[in-house]
């Protein structure tokens, strides 16, 4: 299905949503002074799956918007990584800059010699290293989301997950499979990098409802009975609670739902970090 302006507004709609995911939470956390809560490892692989997704946009030739879509993905999703490492790492200005400004121009020049090869490639028959990019784009966009039902196996909670945030990478992925549907021809591997992500964050959703929904309605529907039996829904939700408490996390203390992708084990790590930190301070004040 042929039809170039709906492939133009469906491809612009998605590189919108890829940058309005993380814009905020670079605007929150630069107000806040602080990321707590984000997986730095997440940041980095979606930064990384910029280059491989890029290079496979450009190489087939997709809508200008869709061949843009990974630049801003790579470029936000690397200065939320830099902002993790100065807030909550402790990183100076110049350590922050001293990493990632390196790191940017690998990845600038990594992708733009490999889109030269990659239609050398293409235009004397050879096709795997264009497939090889597809896959590896899915992959760092696949390990990026399943870090989230890696701490909701953990923790048997999406406490802390926004699901706005999510919403809107999931929009994202659905609007570029969509343009890729009125693309001149039907690209399967393009339809895949996206389609996986997508359906990641589908799952996310139903953890959401298994977790969150579940006993809300079960609450609802069927309320503790007036002999003083307590709702079997409410088991886990304080089995939840009780973890949280024991991590050192009072559930009152967590930070505000606004940031985007925070998970509840990155949570724990930033508690552990600031605990050690207050320790180290008061064994120095000991000292002097």
């Amino acid at each position: 299905m042929d039809v170039p302006v709906a492939a133009d507004v469906l491809g612009t709609i998605g590189a919108v949503c890829w940058s309005v995911q993380l814009i905020p939470q670079i605007i929150i956390n630069y107000r806040r002074h602080n990321a707590t809560g984000l997986q730095p490892s997440m940041m980095m692989f979606w930064a990384w799956a910029g280059v491989p997704l890029g290079v496979y946009n450009i190489v087939s030739n997709f809508t200008i918007a869709l061949r843009i879509q990974p630049q801003i993905l790579a470029f936000l999703s690397l200065l939320t990584w830099a902002q993790v490492c100065y807030y909550e790492k402790q990183w100076t200005i110049p350590q922050t800059l001293a990493v990632v400004t390196p790191i940017g121009i690998c990845m600038g020049g990594i992708e733009v010699g490999l889109i030269f090869a990659l239609r050398h490639g293409e235009s004397r028959g050879v096709h795997w290293p264009t497939i090889l990019m597809a896959v590896l784009a899915a992959l760092f966009l696949a390990l990026g989301v399943l870090r989230h039902y890696r701490d909701v196996y953990v923790h048997r909670t999406v406490r802390g997950i926004s699901f706005i945030f999510c919403g809107i990478d999931a929009l994202g992925d659905l609007t570029s499979l969509l343009a890729l549907l009125f693309h001149p021809s039907i690209d399967v591997l393009g339809i895949v990098v996206y389609g996986v992500e997508f359906i990641l964050w589908m799952g996310i959703f139903a953890c959401g409802g298994y977790y969150n929904f579940r006993p809300w309605l079960q609450q609802r529907l069927g309320p503790a009975s007036s002999n003083g039996d307590v709702s079997p829904s409410s088991i886990p939700e304080v089995s939840n609670n009780a973890n949280m408490e024991t991590a050192g996390i009072a559930l009152h203390d967590l930070p505000s739902s606004t940031s985007a992708f925070r998970t509840t084990s990155a949570e724990n790590d930033i508690v552990s970090t600031r605990k050690r930190r207050s320790v180290s301070q008061s064994i120095r004040h000991r000292v002097v």
